[in-house]
Formats: C-alpha cells, sequence, structure tokens
C-alpha cells in the first residue's frame, strides 16, 4: 500500500466526513519552509490557514529550531507534579509580564484543556468561599472554546455540539453578535449594543447561580471569525463587574497578534479574571497550553490540607520542556516583530475589501490576521447555499490547485495566515480566490 491508501486504512482524521475523505484527492504533507508547504509529490502551497492558526514566524525559523534543539540537548520532559523546571518558571514570568493584569499561570496541553481548567477553577474558587449555589455558566450562541465536555457545553455551534446536549452541563447562552445575521435583524452597532443588553438582563436575573461568563473577546472564531462591534466587550466587562461574576475570555485563537494586538482583550482595555491560551503559543512547533487566572483567585485555593482546597486537576505533560522553551523563543520575537506588522494589517485589510463587491459574498469581516468571507447563494437576501452543495469546502479544494491551503467554516472561507506572510504573498491569495470565487458557478 502507498501512503494515501494507508492513511485511508488506519486513520480516523478529526472533523472529517470520510464518504468525501475517499472521494477527494489526499494532500500529504512532507516538509515546511517560510509560510509554505510541500507535499510527498512536490507540490508547494501557501500556508494559509497557519496550521490551524498556530504558525506566527513561518515554518522552520531559525530562533525557534534552535530554541528546541537547545532544550533537547538537556531534557525532553520531566513532570510537573512536584518538580519544577526552568523553562516554564521564565515562560510564566515572561506570560505575566504581557498579560492583562493576570498573576499565576496554570499549565496544560491544548486550547480545551486551557478552558477546562478556567471554568473548574471558577466553579471551584466559589466553593472554596463556602458559596454553593455558584455552579452555572454564561456563554454566547455560535461561541467555541473546544471539544471536551466541559469545554463543548460552555460552546454554541450546533453542528459542532448538538448531538452531545445529554453529555454536557447546563448553561445561559446569551445571543451572539453577528451583526450579518442578527436573530433581533439589527445591524452593526445596534445588533451588538443591543446583544451587549439581553447578555446584561440575564446576567442579572440569575447572578446569585452564576460563577462566569465566558467569551472569545473581538472575534467569535470557529463560529465563522464573527467580528464583536466596538464597545460590546467593554460592555460585558462592566456587567461581570456589577454582578461579581468571573469573567473568562478564552484566547486561544485570537491570542498572541492574531486580531492586531498582543491579546484581544487590549482592544478594548478589558481586564478579565481568567485568560486561556494556546494555540499560537509555540508558534506552531509543539502542543502547549495556559490558564492565566488574578491572585485573587489562586488565593481561595490556599489552605490546610483537611480543607481540600487544592486544585485538584493536571496532565502528565503539562509544562513540557520543550515546549516552554520554544514558546518563551516565540513570544520574544513576536514582541520583537510586533509594531513592523501595522502596515502590513493595513495592506491586508484593504485586500480584503474588494471581495465585498462580489456577487457571491454575503459578508467580508476580520481584523489583524484573521478573516472570513461568508458565501451566499443571493447576496440581497442572504441566502445561505444548501449545506450538500459544499461551496465552502469545493472553494477550499480548488484552491489547492493554485497553491494555497486554506479550510474553510461552512460556507465562510477563512484567511489566517502566519504574521510572517509577505505582503506579496498575501496579495498570491486573494488575487487567487478573488477570480475563483468571481468565475464561481
Amino acid at each position: 500500500m502507498n501512503l494515501e491508501e494507508k492513511d485511508r486504512k488506519f486513520i480516523w482524521h478529526p472533523f472529517t466526513q470520510f464518504l468525501e475523505w475517499e472521494r477527494d484527492k489526499m494532500v500529504i504533507i512532507e516538509r515546511g519552509d517560510g509560510i509554505y508547504l510541500w507535499d510527498v509529490d512536490g507540490n508547494k502551497y501557501i500556508d494559509g490557514v497557519s496550521s490551524l492558526w498556530v504558525n506566527l514566524h513561518g515554518h522552520r525559523n531559525p530562533y525557534l529550531d534552535r530554541a528546541v534543539i537547545n532544550q533537547l540537548k538537556k531534557i525532553s520532559h520531566s513532570t510537573f507534579l512536584g518538580l519544577s523546571h526552568r523553562p516554564a518558571i521564565e515562560l510564566a514570568e515572561l506570560l505575566i509580564k504581557i498579560s492583562p493584569g493576570l498573576n499565576r499561570v496554570f499549565y496544560s496541553d491544548n486550547g480545551s484543556t486551557a478552558v477546562e481548567v478556567g471554568l473548574k477553577v471558577a466553579y471551584q474558587f466559589f466553593r472554596n468561599q463556602g458559596v454553593k449555589k455558584r455552579d452555572t455558566f454564561l456563554c454566547l450562541k455560535n461561541g467555541y472554546h473546544g471539544d471536551t465536555i466541559g469545554a463543548v457545553s460552555v460552546g454554541g455551534i450546533e453542528l459542532f455540539h448538538g448531538v452531545y446536549k445529554k453529555l454536557c452541563f447546563k448553561t445561559l447562552k446569551a445571543p451572539s453578535p453577528y451583526c450579518y445575521r442578527c436573530e433581533f435583524g439589527l445591524h452593526y452597532p445596534q445588533c451588538g449594543l443591543l446583544c451587549a443588553e439581553e447578555l446584561e438582563k440575564m446576567v442579572k436575573r440569575n447572578r446569585d447561580r452564576l460563577c462566569g461568563i465566558i467569551i472569545e473577546p473581538k472575534v467569535q472564531a470557529a463560529g465563522g471569525i464573527i467580528v464583536m462591534p466596538e464597545g460590546y466587550l467593554k460592555a460585558v466587562e462592566e456587567t461581570a463587574r456589577k454582578n461579581d461574576v468571573l469573567l473568562i475570555v478564552d484566547e486561544v485563537a485570537t491570542g498572541f497578534g492574531r486580531t492586531g494586538r498582543i491579546f484581544a482583550c487590549e482592544h478594548e482595555d478589558i481586564k478579565p479574571d481568567i485568560m486561556a491560551l494556546s494555540k499560537s503559543i509555540t508558534g506552531g512547533y509543539l502542543p502547549l497550553a495556559v490558564t492565566l487566572f488574578k491572585e485573587e483567585i489562586f488565593s481561595a485555593f490556599k489552605g490546610k490540607h483537611s480543607e481540600r482546597k487544592t486544585f485538584y486537576h493536571g496532565h502528565t505533560y503539562t509544562a513540557n520542556p520543550l515546549a516552554c522553551a520554544v514558546s518563551i523563543e516565540n513570544i520574544k520575537l513576536l514582541l520583537r516583530k510586533f509594531d513592523s506588522y501595522k502596515k502590513k494589517i493595513k495592506f491586508i485589510e484593504k485586500e480584503m475589501d474588494r471581495f465585498k463587491e462580489l456577487p457571491l459574498v454575503g459578508d467580508v469581516r476580520g481584523c489583524g490576521f484573521m478573516w472570513g468571507i461568508e458565501l451566499v447563494k443571493d447576496k440581497r437576501k442572504k441566502t445561505q447555499f444548501h449545506i450538500d452543495e459544499r461551496t465552502g469546502h469545493r472553494i477550499c479544494m480548488e484552491m489547492r490547485k493554485r497553491g494555497v491551503i486554506l479550510r474553510p467554516l461552512g460556507d465562510v472561507i477563512v484567511i489566517l495566515p502566519p504574521l510572517s506572510i509577505k505582503e506579496r504573498e498575501f496579495k498570491k491569495i486573494t488575487d487567487s480566490l478573488y477570480d475563483l470565487i468571481k468565475g464561481w458557478r
């Protein structure tokens, strides 16, 4: 059997319908360099989705390569249960320095686990203080926080989460500020204002049983690159503060420069109680996640062993030294280069704006290096394509023939390249995609 045959015989891919997988042409990646990927047949592609939103500085970046190699010469892994090590300590110090007012770092493995940690800590925070009625979370429709059961419970994408409802704990779901398809029939920014008001009403009615509000700040990523109207985030923060509810921000997708700020919280100067980070934290090199907390929350877990205030949670590969070492170098490189990205972002915004004129494009939204193009059958009526037409998927498959790897969210075409992409390289993506959508039948 060749590689393609072995893949189809032995592997179960994520988010994949295998009737289509068995039919589509398979791309097997062999190597990468900069923003480019090569498959086993020698075909070259632009990595237009940063290998699922994780790669910041390109593949085989010499600084990051060296960080891994240097750490590899010392030790690859040591347990973090009862022991510590230099890379984890130095990374924690760096994260706290750049965070929006947070003081403690808890390590885990991926975005879902970072969220699970935040949820469990928020719940136990109140219990450790003798408040047992606080057992509910408020989240947003169209929200996505991962695929473990706790993360699914606070998710709001029916396509992903509907089948697991009976396994999940109950949550309150506030309206999503999805202005293009506002459930109240309003437009930007009125949609965002009303959504914030509805969220505030829900919080006020349930404040005695709420332990946390969880949101993806600025951009609901997997929900379709839904950008929140200006003022919405600040209104949510103010609601949390007025009602003594913890604010949990999931920056797994939006953190580390993706939205044009180091953290998306910075767009409206949000100071969360808890923040989950993963994806780009290592620049796409190794799995790692962290959950950051205010000192007040950490302090509530201190006590005698007999008080049972300990946070009994951990993972085998928590704070893996290789991942921590490359993360330190990744963040330092980001901070050094960040100011140079401003001009590039202006170019990207201009390039994306031209898609609005196309008949099949209903909405173009995004910020920084995160963009979504929502395809529609009828622009005036905002009519969606039938799910079986698989329009977004088919367009992304065609883009592969043009040397670009993209992955859609339904019929929202996502463009989310490494921050290191050059203007001419980004233009190759947009020129190819523009021509393809313009001529699509």
